[in-house]
């Protein structure tokens, strides 16, 4: 005989004779099921104190209420505020927010996907990593119904919502003050070749060039796009016998690196190079001197694409076509450039 407890469907089904699916319906008085049996199930139920496990009932109804996001890294300011501007809107919408990052590695990042997929998240927002070229694992996603975001880092290949600020004319607005205030040999530290966002800083910097009829020297384009890398890419810049009087990189802990390469060797900012960063993190506002720098509002960013998201899980019925929202820069001018 069954005892009071933690009863289950099965439970029920095997001590009155008939399937799980039958006695899933009878609790749920479903009209298929005739009168009598239905009576037979709820009073067992009832007398056995059978309560429906909340997790199952969650799992079955894909609602548990969590959207899971993938970011690069967690230390970095940008992604933190990014992380800022999901979790304030989802959280007012009564999601909760699972949060992996890659630390730029593609295989981290497909483990950390698998993951919020075995956990049943209601949708997933992601920024790629550095290594990712392949996409399968993101169309994965799509296939199995999940809604998705691309944010900040993006690829062409998988349709889905998307959120990216305009890099292109923020590396061109970038360029073209430094050249405005007198810099002619800029030099631009890059992201690696295939990264979007990498791609679309480099070819607003190299048109900057070209609308200003400046010669594009492609000994002054190199992929640096760290700190220790731009240590020793700058004293290798400035030692050559042409050297660079500005510095246009693709982030700001490149730009610091820029900075700290040019203080060890005595070179003044800005007065003899200038350097101008993007992303407008923390760090640009404490180095000496602080950095000019292009801003992407990444809070804004956070919350543009968590709201795409909730937009979709809200209204999964209704077909509409997928947006990608452009979000624009904007210059910061400090003392690491000319007025």
């Amino acid at each position: 005989m069954l005892q009071k407890g933690n009863i289950t469907i099965k439970d029920l089904a095997e001590q009155l004779g008939i399937s799980p699916s039958t006695v899933s319906k009878a609790l749920k008085n479903h009209p298929d099921i005739n009168i009598e049996t239905r009576a037979r199930v709820n009073e067992l139920a009832k007398k056995l104190n059978y309560n429906p496990n909340p997790i199952a009932l969650s799992l079955r109804s894909s609602r548990t209420k969590t959207i899971g996001l993938v970011i690069p890294e967690i230390v970095h300011h940008f992604f933190s505020s990014v992380i800022s501007g999901i979790e304030d809107v989802a959280y007012d919408a009564g999601y909760n927010v699972m949060i992996y990052q890659s630390n730029e590695s593609y295989n981290r990042e497909l483990i950390a996907i698998q993951a919020l997929m075995n956990s049943r998240v209601e949708g997933i927002l992601i920024s790629l990593s550095k290594e990712s070229r392949n996409f399968d694992h993101l169309q994965n996603i799509l296939d199995h119904g999940v809604p998705l975001v691309l944010f900040d880092r993006i690829c062409d290949e998988i349709i889905t919502d998307k959120v990216t600020v305009d890099d292109y004319q923020g590396a061109y607005a970038a360029v073209c003050h430094l050249i405005r205030t007198g810099c002619r040999k800029i030099a631009h530290l890059s992201g690696p070749p295939g990264l979007l966002i990498a791609d679309f800083r480099r070819n607003g910097y190299i048109d900057a060039l070209k609308d200003n009829n400046l010669k594009i020297n492609r000994d002054l384009i190199i992929y640096c796009d760290n700190f220790k890398q731009a240590l020793i890419r700058t004293k290798q810049l400035m030692n050559l016998p042409d050297p660079p009087d500005a510095f246009f990189t693709v982030n700001e802990f490149t730009a610091t690196g820029v900075v700290k390469a040019l203080y060890d060797m005595g070179i003044k900012i800005p007065e003899q190079v200038s350097v101008f960063a993007f992303s407008n993190g923390l760090i640009t506002q404490v180095t000496n001197p602080a950095l000019s720098t292009v801003d992407q509002h990444a809070y804004q960013i956070g919350q543009t694409s968590v709201q795409l998201l909730l937009d979709r899980l809200m209204n999964q019925t209704v077909v509409r076509p997928f947006i990608h929202q452009v979000i624009k820069t904007e210059l910061i001018i400090r003392e690491s450039t000319r007025f």
